[in-house]
């Protein structure tokens, strides 16, 4: 074979059988690595000295695992985001680092919606009553009747924002980047300062890339700005919330709910608060289940792969 190539994103690894005649065929072989959410440096170190290309999930790529791999080509991330990757490093290094901008957009939005109406219905509370025994009829409102607050307008947000025109919300953005004027205006969408967006909003989604600016986004005093009958909704990266702010914003009824898909550490520690919390609303960063999203991806990510490795060589 001319290449070795592991493969570690998780989502990939129980199909990765599928792919391997065609990965053969065109000179691959593939090493599959234990992984059970992402690999770690130290992990990461153990494999990585001999490889010319990887298919990663969330794993922590540093300088130092970076520099411990002389063949390394390139780095093709299933799915969007690369902030465990360091790109500036891999750049140094000459490490391609691809991936598929809005691979999720649509199930991602799907998710937040649904949490959504969760939450405005009152459908978790209703059920947890009629299997307590109890005959209980708990007000609802319609999402008509509620404000959305999207921090973060790019794919993802715009997905969730057509969502959410559909239903009739009242839609507030707010990005750091110029957003389609077009768009804003088709979806009836108003451009809005964070601060405006958290004091006016019902939910709050957040969908935007973890980098320097998004980090712990949500803190002490942003969530002091919210509604104390607001609820947040985080399908993005789980360090753009300070999840100790919070745990402690939820305790002290600053807001009224969460619905969290990721986390600052995943899997989520067993002594996390969130998990005994009536009003959060836990996923295990699931928010992207597609069948046909997760092929699409499968696809790109070996094409990404075999393009830097043909075009770079043995």
């Amino acid at each position: 074979m001319k290449w070795k190539v592991l493969v570690s994103a998780p989502y990939m690894q129980p199909v990765i059988d599928r792919f391997r005649p065609e990965l053969a065929s065109r000179g691959v072989e593939v090493v599959v690595p234990p992984v059970r959410e992402r690999m770690e440096e130290d992990d990461l170190l153990q494999w990585i000295g001999d490889m010319d290309g990887v298919i990663s999930g969330d794993d922590r790529f540093t300088e130092r695992v970076l520099k411990a791999a002389p063949k390394l080509k390139v780095i093709s991330k299933w799915g969007t985001g690369i902030d465990s990757i360091d790109s500036e490093a891999a750049a140094r290094l000459g490490i391609a680092v691809r991936r598929t901008p809005n691979a999720f957009s649509e199930p991602v939005a799907d998710t937040v919606l649904g949490y959504m109406l969760c939450f405005a219905r009152n459908l978790v509370a209703m059920d947890r009553a009629m299997k307590g025994g109890e005959w209980k009829k708990i007000p609802g409102r319609t999402l008509a009747e509620c404000t959305l607050g999207v921090i973060g307008v790019g794919d993802c947000g715009k997905a969730v924002i057509r969502r959410a025109k559909a239903l009739g919300m009242t839609i507030l953005g707010n990005d750091i980047k110029d957003v389609d004027p077009a768009f804003v205006a088709a979806h009836g969408a108003r451009m809005v300062s964070k601060e405006e967006l958290l004091a006016e909003a019902d939910f709050v989604s957040l969908n935007t890339d973890l980098n320097p600016t998004s980090r712990h986004l949500m803190n002490e005093e942003r969530f002091a700005l919210m509604k104390p009958t607001a609820v947040l909704v985080n399908a993005s990266r789980g360090p753009v919330v300070d999840e100790r702010a919070l745990v402690r914003a939820l305790q002290s009824g600053k807001i009224a709910g969460a619905a969290m898909d990721v986390f600052e550490d995943e899997p989520l520690p067993a002594d996390s608060p969130l998990k005994g919390m009536d009003n959060v609303f836990l996923a295990p960063h699931n928010a992207n289940s597609s069948p046909r999203a997760w092929e699409n991806i499968h696809r790109s990510t070996i094409e990404h792969l075999m393009e830097e490795l043909e075009r770079r060589g043995a």
